[in-house]
């Protein structure tokens, strides 16, 4: 753990060599990055955390104060622990997350990498009102139905970015979890409504960065996706076949596959 005076914050390292610090999503921890980790060996030295709320890293939003930038202070945080430059993997709100670590430039990266991060603002700013409105609809009616006191709201959520029966499909644990952090769900999805990258600052960002979207995911996210590699200058973008959202747990082997060759790539560059 990392002690700091807004709370603690999650911190597990593993292995040697180049730095990568692993940035999970919304309802789950650092072990959502086990499959991954697993694939690489000993290759890496690897870093997780989670985000706020999840696993053992503390609050410090509240209703009227949902910015992103209260995550990527942990995620600096983490950064800073780890030392030197590292090489900045997100899934989900965490790729979010760590895409805004890199515009705000406080810490030393050695590269980025964004996956599946649910960029809805970037939809509207480029005019794509069909996306912003399946992103943002879905957002809208899942928040309204776990407020009206269903249960499970959080399978629709699920189901939008898995397919129809991803959630019912999980272990028990694994969705008992979603539920239980649904209200957290909520602050991060109020903290994305909000955060619009300014294209200017994405054009100003020098890291290597690799922006990757599973092949079968839903439209609006592989279209937000390829609008956040459109907008960093020599942007990778790649697409994982026959994977959505859940990527890092499905295919595992290719995400870990294409990880890796980035960050060698920026090792050598």
């Amino acid at each position: 753990m990392i002690e700091e005076a807004g709370g603690p914050i999650d911190y597990e390292e593993r292995g040697s060599g180049p730095t990568v610090v692993l940035v999970p999503g919304s309802c789950s921890t650092g072990a959502a990055w086990r499959p991954v980790v697993a694939a690489w060996g000993e290759r890496f030295r690897t870093v997780t955390t989670s985000l706020l709320s999840y696993g053992g890293t503390a609050e410090r939003r509240n209703a009227e104060n949902t910015t992103v930038a209260h995550e990527a202070e942990v995620v600096e945080a983490v950064v800073r622990r780890a030392g030197g430059r590292v090489h900045l993997v997100g899934h989900s709100f965490g790729g979010l997350v760590s895409l805004a670590v890199a515009l705000r430039g406080r810490v030393p990266l050695a590269s980025l990498t964004v996956l599946e991060a649910p960029a809805l603002e970037l939809l509207r700013l480029h005019g794509d009102a069909e996306g912003y409105a399946a992103m943002r609809g879905m957002a809208d009616g899942y928040l309204a139905a776990f407020a009206a006191g269903e249960t499970e709201a959080v399978a629709r959520m699920i189901d939008f970015y898995g397919g129809p029966g991803t959630f019912a499909a999980w272990p028990p644990r694994v969705r008992a979890y979603a539920v239980e952090t649904t209200s957290v769900n909520r602050l991060d999805w109020i903290g994305a409504f909000d955060f619009a990258p300014d294209p200017e600052a994405l054009a100003q960002v020098t890291v290597p960065v690799l922006v990757v979207h599973g092949g079968d995911s839903h439209p609006a996210v592989r279209r937000a996706n390829a609008l956040i590699a459109a907008g960093v200058p020599g942007a990778d973008l790649a697409a994982v076949a026959g994977a959505t959202h859940f990527m890092i747990a499905t295919h595992a082997i290719e995400v870990a596959r294409r990880v890796a060759a980035h960050v060698d790539g920026a090792g050598s560059a």
